[in-house]
């Protein structure tokens, strides 16, 4: 298991604050800092994992739990997907394809659960194309989560399971994918990025 990199300052901040207030005889809060250091480690965690290699699929783009599926007025089946602080929060790629567009869109920081949060709240709009149509990952920041990173740019060849990005503390990510697809997960699942099929051709 590795950390991803946008880990590294809230690891080590919390740790340089939890050795000196025990240096300086703070014992019981520098153990705090230290814990939520620990925290840290766990939280932004990428854990070493083998990729679903089966053609015709579409895989969870993150870890967390069904919240709901249900087909927009495109025609386009839609899966949201809640994170908990307690879930690995970086992402993949569902599919393998390229990387047409990677769009921030500034916004309010409801809970992930609330209804709207999808609509109103700050995110990350990345939308992956293959010969199968258009598939659109959102990383949608939560009432903790402050921040969605993006690591991929338009142009970006990606293979199915490539990580592309990371949401900080608990949030929520949406999945576009195009008609044409049996959904194969259901509302409560818990789901692994990279792993878990959400869809297969129908």
């Amino acid at each position: 298991m590795s950390i991803v990199k946008e880990g590294y300052p809230f690891i080590v901040i919390a740790l340089v604050i939890g050795i000196l207030l025990m240096l300086f005889g703070f014992a019981k809060i520098g153990f705090i800092a230290i814990v939520v250091a620990v925290f840290f480690t766990y939280f932004f965690r990428d854990p070493n994992i083998t990729i679903t290699q089966v053609e015709g699929l579409i895989l969870s783009p993150c870890n967390g739990t069904v919240l709901e599926i249900k087909e927009n007025d495109n025609g386009q089946s839609v899966i949201r997907v809640f994170l908990s602080v307690f879930d690995v929060h970086l992402q993949r790629t569902p599919v393998a394809g390229t990387v047409k567009s990677v769009e921030y869109k500034p916004g309010k920081f409801l809970k992930a659960h609330d209804p709207q949060a999808h609509i109103v709240n700050e995110k990350n709009i990345i939308t992956i194309e293959n010969e199968n149509g258009k598939y659109i990952v959102e990383q949608i920041a939560g009432i903790l989560a402050r921040r969605c990173v993006s690591w991929v740019k338009p142009g970006d060849i990606l293979k199915v399971g490539d990580k592309i990005g990371v949401i900080k503390f608990g949030s929520q990510v949406d999945l576009y994918m195009p008609t044409g697809y049996k959904i194969n997960i259901k509302q409560g699942d818990k789901v692994i990025s990279g792993v878990t099929v959400f869809a297969s051709i129908k």
